[in-house]
């Protein structure tokens, strides 16, 4: 029995070892202490950011559902060298939401709100996912604000998705599975987490979308990034926008997924890093 036991374990572990990474989702660690923290109203809703060290600011925008807190593997690495501002979006996280429509356009005003508040006239911009969308935007339709532009696992029209039918990869379970639990830890709303999805489900089926001459007006400078296992974006839309955006560059992490900043982090900061320092 004990040795039947024992090549259980071990054939367990030799397939957990087998286990590509961007199967894996490791989750981040705990946020370091912000130097300072606070809210902006913006139309009823209260739009929480946080501050990290000083220096040319960085704002980063986290994905669909989550909080400032999962750019834990980041913010260490930038903040001896930059401000850096992680902000939660409108109704995500510990800011609140109304029971107005939202929209990428909606969030991306926050963004400019936070940044009047704190008396940033332009910052770079890092935004992951959903807040690669609000990134994108806000260098459309803000572009004096934008000095650097991040965008990561973020597609430009609803050519860039990989079809979502049937269940999702284990990677998105366990990704929902964090964010509900954040969120009810976080929010001040602890208890509307299915209202919260319900709400956000609008903007996800019907995304507002660029057009090429939209990408191409971008001046700001543009690194455009993904993993090339992304379970929900077309690495080919990837590209192709790093072509039309003027003089992006183009980084796909190799063995890593849509969640390439907690799968390699290293990679990823490196990366991330270069660019905002280059």
């Amino acid at each position: 029995m004990r040795l039947a036991l024992a090549v259980l374990v071990a054939l367990t572990t030799q397939a957990a070892a087998a286990r590509p990474r961007w199967q894996e989702l490791p989750l981040p660690p705990a946020m370091p202490s912000a130097d300072d923290h606070g809210s902006v109203d913006v139309n009823g809703a209260q739009i929480y950011y946080a501050r990290y060290g000083k220096g040319d600011p960085v704002i980063l925008l986290h994905g669909g559902l989550g909080n400032s807190d999962h750019w834990a593997n980041q913010v260490p690495v930038l903040s001896p060298k930059f401000q850096v501002i992680a902000i939660d979006s409108r109704g995500q996280g510990r800011s609140t939401r109304t029971k107005s429509k939202v929209t990428y356009e909606t969030m991306a005003d926050d963004v400019v709100a936070v940044m009047d508040k704190l008396a940033i006239p332009r910052a770079s911009i890092v935004g992951w996912s959903d807040g690669g969308e609000i990134a994108l935007k806000l260098a459309i339709k803000h572009p004096d604000r934008v000095a650097k532009l991040f965008v990561f696992g973020a597609n430009y029209n609803s050519d860039g998705s990989k079809p979502r039918s049937g269940r999702p990869a284990d990677t998105f379970i366990a990704y929902a599975a964090k964010c509900r639990a954040d969120y009810t830890k976080l929010s001040k709303t602890p208890k509307e987490w299915d209202a919260l999805v319900d709400w956000l489900l609008p903007v996800w089926r019907t995304p507002m979308g660029f057009t090429k001459d939209q990408l191409r007006s971008i001046t700001a400078p543009t690194l455009v990034a993904d993993g090339d296992h992304d379970e929900v974006i077309v690495l080919d839309q990837i590209q192709e926008m790093a072509k039309l955006i003027p003089n992006a560059q183009l980084a796909i992490f190799k063995d890593a997924s849509h969640f390439a900043l907690w799968q390699s982090p290293d990679d990823f900061n490196q990366t991330l890093l270069a660019f905002l320092e280059g």
